[in-house]
């Protein structure tokens, strides 16, 4: 659903209308909308289970787009094999059986939706097969003068036959809290004589892992060069204080080897998507892509049914390769600690040490030798985030993790 949102946000810009002034604020208003079909679908030559996802559009106002669900979804070669989907989850449907798209093959994708409306895209073949030559990385400064990290792709195709490239990728990165304790503080007694102990943890909870995916459009083309070469073309910048570089990096870097057609209809979104495009006296109207109702030809469906060849490399960066003697990023969050009283003086049939464990907000860290006014209890606590990692991931390594 990466790429759609571009085309939600394009789609609603063009049926808004804004009032206002440029020095007050000013509230945007759908005065008319059209409900129109939505179609994220991209179809490789990787042997898998295909996903197409159908969403419908929506008004300014709302949280955002519904699913289209219980559609019938198919994609049709010209050989006559016949590859059916089914919704796996609302308005995501996958293939039921895994298939790769297949060289001087023309597929139509073709749409039923539920209010018996029927779809169709124009035939689509597969693009010429390129694979990541390499994905590196180095320490840059940015045009705003931020140093941090630089990831590049490098690709090269001798038959000369790609030219059109578009990128996605997905960072995970190890997460450690800074206070970590092997001992979880138990309630064995609410009640007076109020009671706690500690006992160890058997969740893990010290090392975690967290994935993010790119939701811009990136896209590079190499006509205007002798060789169909992709260098040192730049995906992702980190900022070195980012938190996510202070363990363990990891990127995956994908290439899509795209259709002049589908290369177009990508870099118009994208450049459509800019706010001085769409806020401009000249509406940039309605992006046509390859999918059109079979009822309707006046019918505006979002969207592009793509067949794309796809490589893709993954690379692992620790924080010291790239910058070595400097100062890791802080942490994700600025910890805080309390260590409450067991009982409240004032208050003897009250627990404060009680209350704050059942928020479930802190966690044990170390017993409390230094006791203070502000931190007068026995039992030092810190906010869950910096004393457990599932706050900020999940627990579960990985199957592609390499330390």
């Amino acid at each position: 659903m990466k790429i759609v949102k571009k085309q939600y946000i394009i789609w609603i810009m063009i049926i808004s209308v804004f009032t206002g002034s440029c020095v007050e604020p000013f509230e945007i208003k759908t005065i008319t909308f059209e409900d129109a079909l939505v179609i994220e679908a991209t179809i490789t030559n990787e042997l898998k289970h295909q996903e197409i996802n159908l969403t419908r559009t929506f008004q300014f106002e709302e949280d955002g787009p519904s699913n289209e669900s219980n559609a019938r979804v198919r994609v049709v070669d010209d050989v006559q094999n016949i590859y059916d989907f089914e919704e796996s989850t609302p308005g995501k449907y996958l293939s039921i059986l895994e298939f790769s798209a297949q060289p001087d093959i023309n597929y139509v994708l073709e749409i039923t939706t539920t209010n018996g409306r029927s779809y169709s895209s124009q035939p689509t073949k597969l693009t010429g097969i390129t694979q990541i030559e390499n994905v590196s990385a180095s320490r840059e400064i940015s045009d705003d003068g931020d140093i941090g990290l630089s990831i590049f792709v490098d690709s090269f195709d001798p038959s000369g036959n790609s030219r059109y490239y578009r990128y996605e990728y997905e960072e995970t990165y190890k997460i450690i809290p800074l206070f970590w304790s092997r001992l979880d503080a138990i309630i064995i007694s609410d009640v007076p004589p109020f009671e706690v102990g500690t006992t160890p943890r058997t969740k893990e909870e010290r090392i975690c892992f967290n994935t993010l995916f790119n939701n811009e459009i990136i896209q590079t083309q190499t006509n205007n060069l002798l060789e169909d070469r992709v260098s040192q073309f730049p995906i992702q910048f980190v900022s070195k204080d980012n938190p996510i570089l202070r363990e363990r990096y990891s990127i995956l870097v994908t290439q899509y080897v795209q259709s002049l057609e589908a290369f177009t209809y990508y870099k118009i979104l994208n450049e459509l998507s800019g706010s001085e495009s769409i806020l401009s006296q000249n509406q940039p109207g309605f992006i046509n892509g390859n999918v059109s109702s079979m009822d309707d030809p006046d019918e505006k469906v979002l969207g592009f049914f793509e067949i794309a060849s796809v490589s893709s490399k993954r690379i692992f960066i620790n924080f010291r390769d790239i910058f070595p003697g400097e100062n890791r990023p802080f942490y994700f969050f600025k910890c805080n600690f309390k260590a409450p009283l067991l009982v409240n003086p004032e208050r003897p049939n009250s627990s404060p040490l009680i209350d704050l464990i059942k928020t479930n907000s802190y966690k044990f860290f170390d017993i409390n030798l230094e006791r203070t006014d502000a931190l007068p209890g026995r039992y030092l606590m810190v906010e869950n985030p910096c004393g457990d990692c599932t706050e900020l991931g999940t627990n579960i390594k990985p199957d592609f993790w390499v330390d």
